[in-house]
């Protein structure tokens, strides 16, 4: 037999909540800079270790850091997987104020 209660999940009458867009798109935004536009996602962690192309160390397995893949790939979004490049928070941030090495 049906519980005679109602949900407390959401209340009836109440309006629903909005949509949290950065958690529906995992993350995923477009980022413009002086380098051309990147697709960012910022991860929580993976089981490899990178080598960051800012600084030139190894970002660690298990470490947050950021994935970035140019958006005007040459081959289309195909190629944005193979093009993707794991970069630590701060060098990611600072890459404009960097020379190239």
């Amino acid at each position: 037999m049906p519980s005679s209660r109602r949900s407390s999940r959401r209340p009836w009458g109440q309006e629903h909540p909005e949509l949290d867009v950065q958690r529906a798109t995992g993350g995923r935004r477009s980022e413009s800079g002086p380098d051309g536009t990147w697709t960012v996602q910022r991860v929580v962690g993976s089981a490899k270790s990178y080598r960051c192309p800012g600084c030139q160390q190894l970002v660690p397995p298990g470490t947050a850091h950021v994935v970035a893949w140019a958006d005007d790939g040459l081959f289309g979004p195909e190629s944005a997987v193979a093009d993707r490049r794991h970069w630590h928070h701060a060098c990611w941030d600072a890459r404009a104020r960097r020379r190239p090495r």
